[in-house]
């Protein structure tokens, strides 16, 4: 069911089941610490990235995701480098995003030498390699989203190979109709289950009009990944720290074992604050919940 107005919702329930929040420790599983997208501090990340990556760590955060890998590099830096960082400062990296490589020169995406992208991430340690973003003209008909389908299929054929689980992000656009059709529930159709899982950004959800809650319902399991970003309660246009918008995050983190979630990630967009203090404040907001 298509909501326009889901932001205050408060007691839906997924199947009739009301599941213990993911925040909780399982015994015998590891904790689901609390995340960050490193793309909440791209205006800064590449000026200093090892005093970025110091701050990350002194905050709290034990997990980070990556984005900007291409030719090798990240953030001008050789990889390998970027993952030295990180491992000195006990920080896991555990995702990062790549680019499908449309209209792209660069080496490292799912059209060009996705292997080498794979066994960078496989020597960090990654768990997901998630393509973030379609361009706009490779989303054009049902049938461009069903190739774009074949590719990730394609490329989480050798994720597999190296132990790691493929993965797509979502904005607003999947959620706008083509031919009475949803681009985003044919993907969830088109796309293997047993090799791409979903990182669904719980905001563009939103935005689009729709329930994370019902996508949980109808595709149990297949959301093994969130971005966590808050909608500005005057402008739903805007992006918030978690816990400062009009997203009901205690309410969604609920169903967390009904969609299949392993991993979440703090991810901001707009600053109300320094990026610093945005990305601390979404963090003790989560660690409360």
């Amino acid at each position: 069911m298509k909501r326009r107005e889901f932001i205050q919702y408060s007691s839906l329930a997924v199947g009739g089941m009301l599941l213990p929040s993911m925040i909780s420790c399982v015994p015998g599983k590891e904790e689901k610490v609390i995340g960050l997208q490193l793309y909440s501090l791209r205006n800064i990340i590449k000026k200093d990235v090892q005093g970025t990556l110091k701050e990350v760590a002194r905050i709290g955060y034990k997990t980070i995701e990556t984005y900007n890998y291409g030719d090798g590099k990240i953030f001008d830096i050789p990889f390998d480098d970027f993952v030295k960082m990180a491992k000195d400062l006990d920080l896991s990296i555990t995702s990062g995003h790549y680019s499908s490589g449309f209209n792209s020169t660069s080496k490292g995406n799912l059209r060009n030498d996705w292997e080498s992208a794979v066994k960078d991430a496989k020597k960090a340690g990654q768990e997901y390699m998630v393509v973030p973003y379609l361009e706009k003209d490779e989303r054009q008909t049902i049938d461009d989203y069903k190739k774009i389908c074949e590719l990730l299929n394609k490329g989480a054929e050798v994720c597999k190979q190296h132990g790691i689980k493929m993965g797509y992000h979502n904005h607003e656009f999947e959620f706008e109709k083509i031919d009475d059709q949803i681009p985003y529930d044919v993907m969830l159709a088109e796309l293997d289950q047993s090799l791409v899982t979903m990182e669904l950004d719980l905001y563009w959800v939103v935005r689009g009009g729709y329930s994370p809650l019902d996508y949980f319902s109808k595709y149990p399991g297949r959301f093994e990944l969130w971005h966590v970003k808050d909608m500005n309660k005057e402008d739903r246009k805007k992006t918030t720290s978690p816990g400062l918008g009009s997203i009901d995050f205690t309410e969604i983190f609920k169903h967390a074992g009904h969609a299949g979630m392993k991993r979440y990630y703090i991810e901001i967009e707009d600053y109300e604050v320094s990026e610093y203090e945005s990305i601390t404040n979404g963090f003790e907001y989560l660690k409360k919940i």
